[in-house]
Parts: structure tokens; C-alpha cells; sequence
């Protein structure tokens, strides 16, 4: 059974689209003198989310090269990285060139450093997807095991999965679902444990599936920091509507946090 992926990557690309429509239908953060500058902050959010939808097609054909034992789309996705990279050059500058001449305060404040730090994320996100690339095209030549790589099939999916709804969060700032996908970072977590625990297991019994073990491990190892970005982009989302920073901060405690920072905004409209 191959791993989950997306018909194709015309429907990474409409996610994205629809995303940006979703952004223009956002209130924005707070209401300026200058018509320039509501155009300056939704041109950088719209750039954001083109690039995290070139994120998530790069993610899903690197997972679509190691299900189909592809060598070639898996060397392609790991050359592939540099349109991520030159994407987050661009939207660095633009956020500089706000921050420089706009001189933004409270919300436009948070959604810049916000922005800033997306993209970094985003950018680590497409670096792993490179080195799943590469491990899919060294995977290819080895002999397939009967399972498929059916050990990595959820975790597969759940990251995925996690990439996808951050970036809807990120375009609604919605704190509801950022603090689902928070919420679903553990259970990542707990699939990636399991992996390493098989593959440890599946080593002692055959020494002569080491190699192919330690490439899977690698592979499930990308997909989990994958998880733990996806975590982080939310975790910014909440910053830009509440105002809280939430890292480093158990899960128990974010939702109280969220849960009264709500009842304030609320309080207060």
C-alpha cells in the first residue's frame, strides 16, 4: 500500500490558491493611515503561503519517490531545494523593508516577527523534505522489504496532515485549529518512537538490513522534525492573534493561555 500523497501537484498549488483567498477575507490586524501598507502586509502573508504550497509539494514527491521507489523524482526533489531557499531570501527582504520604512506596531508588529519566523520554518521543512529525497533515491536501490516501509504509512499521513493544517491556520489565524495541530505533535512524537524502537529490533535480528534500517530511521527522524516545524508555525499563530508566546510550554498550560486570552479579547470587544 503506498504511502498517502495528493493526486498531484496541481492540487498543491490550488491549496495554496485557495489559501490566499482565504487570506483576503481575514480582518485585518488593525486599520492604517496608509492604503500602501495594508498592501505591503498582504502581499508578504500571501508570499508566505506560496511558499509553504511549494513546501507541501516538495514533501509530498519526496514521500511519492520513496513509496515508488523512484530514484529520480527523489534526486529531483533533493535539487528542487533551492526555489524554497530563494523563496525565504524574498520574504526576509520584504518583511526588512516593512520593519525599515513602516515602523509597525502592536498586531502588524506581531504578524512581521511572526512572518520571520514561518519562514524559517517553512525553509527547515523543505530541507528535511530534501533529505527524504535523497534517502528515497538510495532506498530505490536496495532490495525492498515485504513490508513496503509500511512502518512509516501513519507517520506518513499525520505529518503531512500537520504541514497542510498549519498552513490553513496560518491563512484563517486560526487559533483553534493551530491548537489541534499542536495538540497532534505528540501523537508524531509517539509514531516516531515506535519506529525507532522497530528499527533497532529489525537490526539485532538481521545485520545484513542495517543499511536499508538506518535510511528508514532517517527518513522517519525528517518527518518527525517535520511535525515539531509544523508545531512551531501554530505556535506562531497564536502569537500574532493573542500575543502569547507559547514555546516551551506544556500542552495543559497553552490551552489555559488560549483559553484566556479569548475570554479577554472577548471581554474587551
Amino acid at each position: 500500500m503506498p504511502l498517502p500523497r495528493e493526486t498531484n501537484s496541481n492540487t498543491r498549488r490550488s491549496c495554496a490558491r485557495r489559501r490566499i483567498i482565504n487570506v483576503m477575507e481575514v480582518e485585518d490586524l488593525g486599520q492604517h493611515i496608509s492604503r500602501r501598507f495594508n498592501e505591503d502586509l498582504e502581499q508578504v502573508r500571501n508570499s508566505v503561503l506560496n511558499m509553504g504550497g511549494l513546501v507541501e509539494e516538495q514533501l509530498d514527491r519526496a514521500l511519492t519517490a520513496l513509496s515508488d521507489a523512484d530514484s529520480e523524482m527523489g534526486l529531483s526533489v533533493a535539487r528542487e531545494d533551492v526555489r524554497v531557499n530563494r523563496l525565504e531570501v524574498s520574504i526576509d527582504e520584504q518583511c526588512s523593508h516593512i520593519l525599515a520604512t513602516r515602523a509597525p506596531t502592536a498586531g502588524d508588529l506581531r504578524l512581521i516577527l511572526a512572518i520571520i519566523k514561518t519562514i524559517t520554518d517553512l525553509e527547515r521543512i523543505g530541507d528535511e523534505a530534501e533529505k527524504i529525497g535523497a534517502l528515497a533515491a538510495h532506498l530505490a536501490e536496495l532490495e525492498r522489504p515485504k513490508s513496503n516501509y509500511r512502518e512509516l504509512r501513519n507517520l506518513a499521513r499525520l505529518v503531512k496532515q500537520m504541514v497542510h493544517d498549519a498552513l490553513n491556520a496560518f491563512a484563517r489565524l486560526d487559533v483553534e485549529g493551530a491548537l489541534a495541530v499542536v495538540k497532534a505533535d505528540e501523537e508524531v512524537d509517539d509514531e516516531y518512537e515506535t519506529i525507532y524502537r522497530q528499527s533497532i529490533t529489525f537490526m539485532m535480528e538481521d545485520p545484513r538490513a542495517i543499511s536499508r534500517v538506518m535510511d528508514l530511521t532517517w527518513t522517519a527522524r525528517a518527518l518527525e522534525r517535520i511535525g515539531d516545524h509544523a508545531k512551531n508555525i501554530c505556535e506562531y499563530v497564536i502569537f500574532m492573534v493573542h500575543g502569547k508566546d507559547i514555546r516551551h510550554t506544556t500542552l495543559e498550560d497553552v490551552e489555559a493561555e488560549v483559553a484566556q486570552a479569548s475570554e479577554r479579547q472577548e471581554s474587551e470587544s
